[in-house]
């Protein structure tokens, strides 16, 4: 085990985290050599698979990254905005592979971790998943064949603890069908609709988000227009797959030299 590749889990505790955990574990390609948590976290100092319910892991959970970055080759990260940042910088210092799929990113936050990624390979997506990944693609060729007669719409579904909207996805796709359309996503994007809105804008890309229960995720791509629609769906049923794409993904990042990669890059779908 010790001559597999480390990778450290950040956010251990949260509901990738320990996904990720039990993925990583049971994978023969790699070995949890580390485990983060937030200062005055109540798992701090104990076992990680003590802290999860299970079996002793040998992986203390810490709140100080820099010791357990040092001697790994990567680290997967579904966090929050302002810890990914902080952990990107680390990371870039530490020349490993960051795997990012923290959501509700600004572009200014884009931009910094684009600027670690001149010193350390990045890989950050939305979402992990292939069937995701190839639904983002459809929707790019999709947008690209129909002009905007087609109204397009997105709509994603999530379970009711996800703290932003739209969902990381329904901005992937988004912004593939802005591709698709030659347009800029920040100018035709209408993310909310409340009131007397109007009537629809010709091109627009709209967004709605549905919360409730413990939906993994849902996402739909609508193109509607007079007389017939076509809808481009993706459902995921198991949050293991978000998982297994992110190993795979920091796999894929160790022995590359720096730069910001993506799910494409690593799926061949570039």
């Amino acid at each position: 085990m010790a001559d597999l590749p480390g990778i450290v889990i950040v956010g251990a505790s949260g509901r990738m985290g320990q996904m990720l955990a039990h993925t990583v574990n049971a994978s023969d390609g790699a070995r949890i050599s580390g485990a983060v948590e937030r200062k005055g976290h109540p798992w701090i100092g104990k076992d990680l698979g003590v802290a999860m319910g299970g079996q002793a892991l040998g992986v203390t959970v810490t709140d100080d990254p820099l010791e357990p970055f040092a001697t790994a080759q990567a680290i997967i990260d579904f966090t929050a905005p302002a810890a990914t940042l902080e952990y990107a910088e680390l990371a870039a210092q530490a020349r490993i592979v960051h795997v990012i799929g923290t959501t509700g990113l600004t572009e200014q936050d884009i931009a910094k971790i684009d600027a670690a990624a001149r010193h350390a390979t990045i890989i950050r997506a939305g979402n992990m998943s292939l069937g995701v990944n190839l639904l983002v693609q459809l929707t790019r060729k999709v947008a690209e064949a129909l002009d905007d007669e087609f109204d397009i719409e997105i709509i994603e579904s999530h379970h009711n603890q996800k703290v932003d909207a739209p969902s990381g996805t329904a901005l992937m796709l988004g912004q593939a069908a802005a591709e698709g359309r030659r347009v800029s996503l920040e100018t035709a994007a209408d993310r909310g609709r409340d009131g007397m809105t109007g009537k629809r804008r010709r091109g627009d890309i709209g967004f709605s988000a549905i919360r409730g229960g413990d939906i993994v995720g849902e996402h739909d791509v609508l193109f509607a227009a007079k007389g017939e629609r076509i809808v481009l769906r993706h459902i995921a049923t198991d949050r293991g797959i978000f998982a297994r794409g992110a190993l795979k993904a920091a796999l894929w990042g160790i022995g590359r030299g720096p730069g910001a990669f993506d799910m494409t890059d690593v799926l061949g779908l570039a």
